[in-house]
């Protein structure tokens, strides 16, 4: 046993640690057998030269856990519950893979085979990665000072649980924005924080949908809310996407039964795309006359910087089905995850209760932090500020992409959001010219990672938010390289066919 105990002096870790730790597993793996009388703390500590002390803290710690037992007048043994047989990794393996495939319940068994098995975008701040603000913009200072005041508050608020729907200041800061910003009337108490639009997706999936139910969702479409929704066990339907967003008439041709619809009437995702008033009405007839609710996901529509956009859905309905979803990991940034659901009044109560019983809650000095940040005025002039600032990158994309993507990458204009698309040459692959980019360190995602079925749209959506101007320029050039070498390889090809 004294051979298999190694102790490091140098390590940072306590070595009555180490030597627990040896213990403890040459005991769990047998390689000290129940039963067995250990050592003398006093003979131990002489032999691996440490102090007494040190053993008789290991020895405590391993009695405190049931694996040895320490008998008055005879020293201390090896517990006789290790004697019991129980499942063993096979010799020599760190980590043994499962024999077999995992019992999951049947909705997530279901889901698990549709979700996007494609690996997870970057998400550092570089030509073109998507989804991300302009962290060298952010107004670092003045939220510091107010992380800095609320971290000095009261114990309870700082360290405790919180209220279940939210904090009272950042609700009402909320649904005050809402009003004067969204043209949306609602009370505070309809407005739920969550940890993020991906929780309210979850939550909102969980409280309304049976396994089975049919979804229409946009495509292509939102993946975070598209996984959320397949994890509840919805059957999603496929309704394909126009210049004026969302075909209301292909849905109900697709299926006139259906429980929900998940849309992005403000700004596309990712197409960029503005639901136009006549289709934003027939979505909320053909909801009303199917008895289904209508998710709403606001995810950038702060961010409009061409003509004055079009209102909210929610702020024009008349039916109380839809369920307006906004997130600031856009409006300020995402490692806050931070969200928020404005529900109709027919589901308030329900979702209190659901809420009270299950819900997480959010630190409630983070949420203080965001209620005064708005209370005082910074998040509306943070908003205004990042408008300029994205409509000047769009620019610096839309000149780049014009004087080196001609015949290539036709980059569509946006007048909101902190993306784009570019349209393909149709000789060009879009999985093709992804992976290529990507080998140069240019994140570009092809439309097909955003479908549930294949689409007309050939082409690749581009961030530029996060990104600065001289790294828009850079990209493009980059990327310039990239398409030119695969149109000359498509045409070496095609000569040789």
């Amino acid at each position: 046993m004294l051979l298999s105990i190694t102790i490091e002096h140098e390590s940072p870790r306590p070595i009555s640690t180490q030597l627990y730790v040896t213990l403890r597993d040459l005991m769990l793996s047998g390689g000290i057998a129940a039963g067995i009388r250990l050592p003398s703390s006093r003979t131990l500590a002489r032999d691996l030269r440490v102090s007494r002390t040190t053993v008789i803290e290991a020895f405590d710690r391993l009695i405190a856990e049931g694996l040895v037992e320490s008998r008055v007048g005879s020293g201390t043994f090896v517990s006789d519950v290790l004697s019991v047989e129980r499942p063993q990794r096979p010799p020599g393996v760190v980590k043994a893979r499962p024999t077999h495939k995992p019992s999951l319940s049947k909705a997530m068994d279901w889901a698990v085979d549709r979700f996007s098995d494609r690996p997870r975008l970057p998400y550092s701040p570089h030509a073109f990665v998507t989804a991300l603000p302009a962290f060298d913009a952010f107004p670092m200072a003045q939220w510091a000072r107010l992380v800095a005041k609320h971290w000095r508050g009261s114990r309870e608020d700082v360290m405790g649980y919180g209220a279940p729907f939210g904090h009272a200041r950042l609700r009402e800061a909320i649904a005050a924005h809402l009003r004067a910003n969204r043209g949306i009337a609602c009370e505070i108490g309809q407005i739920f924080i969550v940890g993020g639009a991906q929780q309210a997706f979850n939550l909102i999936g969980t409280v309304l949908l049976n396994p089975g139910d049919k979804v229409w969702f946009e495509n292509p479409g939102a993946i975070g809310a598209r996984n959320a929704l397949l994890a509840c066990g919805a059957e999603l339907v496929p309704v394909p996407v126009d210049g004026e967003g969302l075909r209301v008439e292909e849905g109900l041709r697709r299926s006139r039964a259906f429980r929900l619809v998940f849309v992005t009437p403000s700004h596309h995702q990712p197409l960029g795309h503005i639901m136009s008033l006549e289709r934003r009405f027939a979505l909320l007839r053909s909801a009303e006359q199917a008895g289904a609710w209508i998710v709403e996901d606001d995810y950038d529509g702060e961010f409009f910087f061409g003509r004055r956009p079009l209102p909210t859905l929610k702020s024009v309905d008349r039916t109380g089905l839809v369920i307006y979803v906004g997130t600031f990991s856009k409006s300020l940034f995402p490692a806050l995850r931070l969200g928020f659901m404005l529900v109709p009044p027919s589901l308030v109560d329900t979702f209190e209760k659901v809420s009270a019983a299950f819900g997480q809650g959010v630190p409630s000095s983070l949420q203080a932090v965001v209620a005064e940040f708005m209370e005082e005025g910074y998040f509306v002039t943070h908003i205004r500020r990042m408008r300029r600032i994205y409509e000047e990158r769009h620019a610096v994309l839309s000149e780049a992409a014009k004087r080196e993507l001609g015949g290539l990458l036709d980059v569509a204009r946006t007048d909101s959001g902190l993306h784009t698309i570019g349209h393909l040459s149709g000789h060009l692959s879009e999985i093709a010219a992804a992976r290529a980019a990507a080998s140069r360190g240019i994140v570009v995602s092809p439309i097909a990672r955003f479908s549930i079925e294949p689409t007309e749209v050939n082409g690749l959506v581009l961030g530029f938010g996060g990104v600065k101007p001289p790294e828009i320029r850079s990209g493009v050039a980059v990327l310039s390289e990239v398409l030119q070498g695969l149109a000359k390889l498509k045409r070496v090809v095609g000569t040789r066919g």
